[in-house]
């Protein structure tokens, strides 16, 4: 299926989680296009909402790929047959690390969202789609550490071998779209697509705070 937007697609996860409704549960969003799906998660499912900022590592010279993600925790996951072929060596990889924990500071600051607690509820991880699986890794990973009761990543659009490394590291994997292609884009999933910026979704994300979080 495709979807019109970002918050069409938000509404069919929740629409597909719809036995967690009232549940003890919480949504986590990947800023910035995990924003407004995970919003109509939380307002399907009456749950708070909360934001995991997680960051890809870009590979030098292309902004739109990376080689690896890093969480506001400072966990690093690397695609080390990446890495290996890119010809990266610890400094660099150190360097842009701390390029990106700024931009993570940065975005933290701008959400100025509190950190929820997970421990022992069903965390809900959404974001508006896979690439590689390597960010959301990395997010899982981290919440995981926080000892939630379950992690579920829903996303509507993925490849299918991003589905497989995701499952490795989740209880449950929801996605209405998995792609079987050659060539993957997640914009390829949405009728109405752009690149949502960060002040934008954090602008959501507070509107959401201020009248919407149970």
């Amino acid at each position: 299926m495709r979807f019109n937007d970002r918050t069409q697609a938000g509404q069919v996860l929740a629409g597909m989680l719809r036995g967690l409704e009232g549940q003890d549960c919480t949504v986590l969003a990947i800023p910035n296009g995990g924003v407004p799906v995970g919003i109509e998660i939380a307002r399907g499912l009456r749950a708070p909402l909360g934001v995991e900022i997680v960051r890809k590592l870009q590979i030098p010279g292309n902004t739109e790929a990376g080689f690896g993600a890093q969480t506001s925790r400072g966990d690093i996951i690397l695609n080390q047959i990446l890495v290996k072929a890119l010809r990266l060596g610890p400094e660099q990889v150190r360097t842009i690390a701390a390029t990106t924990m700024q931009e993570i500071t940065r975005r933290k600051a701008l959400f100025g969202a509190a950190e929820q607690i997970i421990e022992g509820r069903t965390v809900i991880l959404t974001d508006d789609g896979l690439a590689s699986g390597f960010t959301m890794v990395a997010a899982a990973r981290s919440v995981r550490r926080r000892g939630p009761k379950s992690l579920i990543v829903a996303v509507p659009t993925a490849p299918e071998p991003s589905i497989g490394r995701v499952e490795k590291v989740a209880d449950r994997v929801v996605c209405p779209n998995i792609r079987r292609t050659r060539s993957f884009a997640v914009a390829d999933a949405y009728e109405d697509w752009y690149d949502l910026i960060t002040e934008e979704a954090a602008e959501l994300f507070r509107e959401w705070q201020r009248t919407k979080n149970p």
